[in-house]
């Protein structure tokens, strides 16, 4: 569902699975900050809502968002993780830079998640402008934060399951 016409903040709280015990690792892209830090927050502040707890989530950072998979990547290799979440935004400029960077990092978190044992969220804004981006980070519509983490939640949940 285009996120144009659903809260990103809005899922049903019963619906989600306990965190407690669960270890969460975030890599974050510094690379348009003002987004990312916003999404970190509520990504983090929602997986305390439902009983992480905050020695239990490990945040790195990398300079930008083709970096995601590198820094994904070495989280999914730590022994206690049992999700990870990938934060990024990429906003469209005037060079096909923004394909590359989308595509490129958009398949590599996704050979993560089909070749690991570890669920890998995609919290990859890809945006037209910044607006967009403001937007979907506890504006208008929501925070993908919130939705980054409840997805984490519930995906370490089916992991433990199986």
């Amino acid at each position: 569902m285009a996120s144009c016409l659903h809260n990103l903040s809005d899922y049903d709280f019963q619906s989600v699975p306990s965190a407690e015990g669960m270890q969460f690792g975030i890599v974050v892209s510094e690379w348009n900050d003002q987004v990312t830090g916003a999404l970190l927050e509520g990504a983090v502040r929602t997986l305390k809502l439902h009983g992480a707890r905050e020695e239990d989530i490990q945040v790195i950072t990398v300079p930008g968002s083709f970096e995601l998979v590198y820094g994904a990547a070495r989280l999914v290799h730590r022994q206690a993780i049992d999700a990870v979440i990938a934060i990024g935004c990429v906003i469209r400029g005037d060079t096909p830079h923004f394909d590359y960077i989308c595509e490129g990092t958009t398949q590599g978190l996704a050979a993560l998640n089909t070749e690991g044992t570890v669920p890998v969220i995609y919290g990859l804004l890809t945006c037209n402008t910044l607006q967009q981006a403001l937007d979907r980070c506890g504006g208008a519509l929501g925070n993908k934060g919130d939705e980054c983490a409840v997805t984490a939640i519930k995906m370490a949940a089916y992991r433990r399951s199986i």
